[in-house]
């Protein structure tokens, strides 16, 4: 392949495969919670950081890192005391921060439109050396994450009150996927853009579940999923000129649809299966629904 005779598609690549996996290694987590949207929250804030990196003239990657994970501290916080108000000052979070990067990214020295527009909606070119290293730094923190405390979080996810119960420390739990999926935001702005990101954290969790029987599963399928598209976008682009986030973004709805419709027929037979299995009138052989399990299958 031509593409991999350039230094820049090869870091561009690299990027993608680390997107492709943390991505919906977070993603599993969030929409297990009903946190979906947090992602694109977090990239509103990002923006702050970035504008703060260029106009400082810091690494705009390690700015909108610390600025992220200041910002889903803050979220999380809003999330435990804000109550009634938390919407509105999620809101003024989310909005300040996107207002601030571009702000700060026009009064930087050398800032312009087409920067902003590469942090916004990803850029093959621009992703360089150090970018790269800081993502593989990040990415591997996330990896460590989610599956190094799976259970755990898999427990908060499902149940915070049993969680709680049982002795795990929920709000510390709570307080680091949301830092974790603060890096992921900025591990994947490169490729994706902050706008699209959310998208690569829910859209492949979404299409697993409809074949993945157990939380496992639904993990293995949604990383897969989400490598093959961060590939399969990024040589698109290289090959047809597109932006590159969106055309990942538009792969994943495409994924997401083709396998609803493959798992329609599916479900059936697994039902039908079910039912004949299980005695008369007992409801035990309803299908588990996809994506769930019980704590002590997350392993298998």
């Amino acid at each position: 392949m031509d593409l991999l005779n350039y230094a820049f598609m090869q870091r561009a690549l690299l990027a993608a495969v680390l997107v492709g996996v943390t991505a919906p290694a977070v993603g599993v987590y969030l929409v297990q919670r009903r946190q979906a949207l947090m992602g694109d929250g977090i990239g509103h804030v990002a923006m702050t950081g970035v504008g703060l990196g260029f106009l400082l003239s810091a690494s705009p990657v390690w700015m909108a890192t610390a600025v992220s994970v200041l910002g889903a501290v803050l979220m999380e916080l809003i999330r435990w005391y804000g109550r009634t108000r938390g919407d509105i000052a999620l809101a003024m979070l989310f909005y300040g921060g996107m207002a601030g990067g571009v702000m700060f990214i026009n009064l930087a020295p050398g800032g312009s439109s087409a920067t902003l527009t590469s942090y916004l909606f990803g850029s093959l070119s621009t992703v360089s050396p150090s970018d790269v290293t800081a993502i593989c730094l990040l990415a591997a923190f996330v990896v460590l994450v989610t599956l190094g405390l799976r259970r755990q979080l898999f427990a908060v996810g499902q149940d915070e009150e049993f969680a709680r119960v049982t002795g795990l420390p929920v709000r510390a739990l709570n307080l680091l996927t949301a830092v974790t999926a603060a890096v992921t935001v900025t591990v994947a702005m490169r490729v994706v853009g902050l706008l699209l990101v959310s998208a690569l954290m829910v859209v492949p969790v979404a299409a697993a579940q409809q074949l993945g029987r157990s939380f496992a599963a639904t993990f293995a399928i949604a990383v897969a999923l989400g490598v093959t598209v961060a590939v399969g976008g990024t040589v698109t682009s290289y090959y047809q000129d597109v932006p590159p986030g969106a055309t990942i973004v538009l792969l994943t709805i495409a994924a997401f649809v083709a396998l609803t419709a493959l798992s329609a027929p599916l479900a059936r037979r697994r039902a039908r299966a079910a039912a004949a299995a299980a005695p008369a009138g007992d409801p035990a052989g309803r299908a588990i629904p996809a994506g769930r399990t019980a704590p002590d299958e997350v392993g298998a």
